[in-house]
């Protein structure tokens, strides 16, 4: 974080300084709310929580060196107490943002945003000094958290926004009020909270009109392949840009194709330029994404040769998405189990065809949560989709969500040993250990709340070591 006095602090959060000798020592650290985390000059937010009170940590912390403590209650050492930890997060990082001279990309969308982001970062680094959010902390938490961790030398601040209702996106752009708004997609996921996709579309525009005018340079980057993205365009005063495979877009895809591996590659066309892009990445899904980064990057002033050579050489930042791992034995591992929705579903799914011709391919799936009334018509078309794609073997793992995968897949035409269920992870691996063959490929997908990927780990532990347990 750019220093800031402990004083300065307390009037920007509203807050009470506790046993604090001198107001006017700074805090040169991060940011931090895991205690394990505190070091020198850092500043720990104390959340109290269903299983831990970070109040409880807070002369640990200051031992291992943090400056104070922001909680709701005097503990003892150095603290700034105020009524909501929460609040004063996000109102400690408007300030900084306000302070810094960095430019500010969000991004949200119902599928990609993790891998588009780190894309973007991957991009943008090349060009300038950029911050950008670990993994998928994109909450009222994790996206101030990050802002915070920009420094007088950042010079671009890119941050996934999560959202579970409306309103939320544009209190996370409250928070971080952006200069370039990106939104890739309205698809199914949370589509169970929300209530259908009017009202996610509804949600996710939200960025863009939170977006500076066009005349005070705000930017809002939709897919022009999304008809629920395209109609964003009327929602903001910003400056549009679109893109995706789509004629009408900026910044388009031409002759896209996966390799023998499953990597994508494609002619990237940009209003400046056009260049050759062959990813590091598994999936056709990512063309779309690679096109939202090639969309900022080419905004924020860089060329077609330099944004192609950046994707091209760009890898995977966020575990358990799209990670793919050889084996000694010659079996492919694909972890993608950190979430799951019917699109990013599909996309996988479509993955593992691409990646296993001529080889046995392996679909190990489990339940797409909140999907709420669309449940089990999204669990019968995904296991449908296993067998229109000749996946070779569908295995189910779970509860009801996973049968009906396995009934989809049995209407489709599965009907001999194509696809099974099976309880639980442990079974799963059981099963996979028993039949997998040398040269086989092994998808891992569901959502995070089932925890499929103990059995990707598994796997790739069993080929390294010899025989281990699902954890």
């Amino acid at each position: 974080m750019i220093a800031l006095s402990l004083a300065e602090i307390a009037e920007v959060v509203g807050g009470q300084t506790h046993d604090i000798p001198d107001p006017s020592v700074q805090v040169t650290g991060p940011v931090v709310r895991d205690s394990r985390e505190a070091g020198p000059g850092c500043l720990f937010v104390a959340f109290a929580g269903e299983r831990a009170d970070g109040h409880d940590f807070a002369a640990p912390v200051v031992e291992a060196g943090a400056v104070a403590v922001l909680g709701t209650r005097p503990v003892g050492v150095p603290a700034i107490v105020v009524d909501d930890v929460q609040t004063a997060l996000g109102a400690l990082a408007r300030h900084v943002v306000r302070r810094l001279g960095a430019t500010l990309v969000a991004l949200t969308g119902s599928a990609g945003k993790t891998s588009t982001k780190d894309l973007i970062a991957q991009v943008l680094q090349r060009k300038a000094p950029t911050v950008f959010t670990p993994g998928s902390l994109n909450n009222e938490i994790g996206l101030p958290l990050t802002a915070l961790s920009a420094t007088e030398e950042t010079r671009f601040l890119v941050l996934e926004m999560g959202a579970r209702g409306i309103g939320h996106i544009s209190y996370l752009a409250g928070l971080t009020p952006p200069k370039v708004g990106l939104v890739l997609n309205v698809g199914s996921a949370h589509i169970g909270e929300f209530g259908g996709r009017e009202q996610i579309a509804q949600a996710k525009g939200e960025l863009v009109e939170a977006l500076p005018s066009e005349a005070d340079g705000g930017i809002a980057i939709l897919n022009a392949d999304d008809p629920y993205v395209r109609a964003m365009a009327t929602r903001t005063k910003a400056k549009v840009i679109f893109f995706g495979e789509s004629g009408e877009a900026d910044v388009r895809a031409e002759n896209v194709r996966l390799t023998d591996t499953g990597q994508p590659s494609f002619r990237l066309h940009t209003p400046s330029g056009a260049s050759d892009v062959t990813m590091r990445l598994y999936g056709e899904h990512h063309v779309s994404n690679a096109l939202a980064a090639a969309a900022v990057a080419h905004e924020l002033g860089m060329s077609a040769d330099e944004i192609a050579v950046a994707l091209s050489e760009a890898g995977s930042l966020s575990r358990w998405r799209m990670e793919v791992t050889e084996r000694p034995d010659g079996v492919t591992v694909v972890n993608d189990a950190y979430n799951a929705n019917p699109e990013s579903m599909r996309a996988a799914l479509r993955a593992l065809a691409a990646m296993g011709k001529g080889r046995r391919t392996w679909a190990v799936l489990g339940k797409m949560a909140e999907l709420g009334d669309e449940a089990l018509a999204e669990h019968d078309a995904v296991g449908r989709l296993a067998v229109r794609l000749n996946v070779s073997k569908l295995v189910a793992v779970g509860g009801r969500e996973a049968a009906w995968l396995q009934l989809g897949a049995y209407n489709e035409g599965s009907w001999g040993e194509e696809s099974v269920h099976v309880s639980d992870a442990q079974a799963a691996v059981d099963l996979l250990r028993s039949e997998l063959r040398p040269g086989d490929v092994v998808l891992v997908k569901a959502s995070r709340s089932v925890g499929l990927e103990s059995v990707a780990q598994a796997l790739v532990e069993t080929g390294a070591e010899g025989e281990v347990s699902a954890r």
